[in-house]
């Protein structure tokens, strides 16, 4: 299991991925509209903050995750995303664990923060295992379809070397 760099080559993948509307907006909030294209992930990929992964797993693309730098020591894991094909084996466990000990290694990241839905239990769970806590609820703030979603934001620090 890897994480490999995301990039124009992949891009039609993550398209094929992203299959409606609901899951467009659980996995991107307001970053993407729906149907994703080719010229929004270029766009959002070609700023300088912006890393994008995909993770693979015997050598096939499983998941899409990115790390957002923030400031110097300080980046956010945004959306993670696992294939259909592969959910239900504990590998989003595995790509969060394969992206923190980057963030460290490449990025001598020091804090990691990310946001979650609410109501994304299995995520929110994944995270709080991984060593994630609970900074902030924001209420009302984003919504989908007239629903307001909350969003909680998360985050880590990270002390020395993995």
């Amino acid at each position: 299991m890897a994480l490999v760099t995301f990039t124009d080559k992949d891009f039609k993948q993550l398209i094929d991925w992203i299959s409606c509307d609901e899951l467009n907006y659980l996995w991107a909030g307001p970053t993407y509209s729906y149907p994703l294209t080719v010229q929004q992930i270029t766009t959002h990929c070609d700023q300088p903050e912006v890393f994008p992964f995909l993770f693979q797993v015997s050598g096939r693309n499983a998941g899409f995750i990115e790390l957002y730098r923030v400031a110097d020591d300080h980046y956010r894991i945004c959306r993670v995303f696992i294939a259909n094909e592969y959910r239900g084996h504990g590998l989003s466990k595995q790509m969060m664990a394969n992206i923190i000990v980057k963030a460290q290694v490449k990025f001598n990241c020091k804090l990691l923060s990310l946001a979650v839905f609410e109501h994304n239990i299995v995520a929110k769970n994944c995270y709080l295992a991984l060593g994630f806590d609970v900074v902030d609820t924001e209420i009302g703030t984003r919504v989908y379809k007239e629903k307001s979603w909350n969003l909680v934001r998360m985050q880590k620090q990270l002390l020395g070397q993995p």
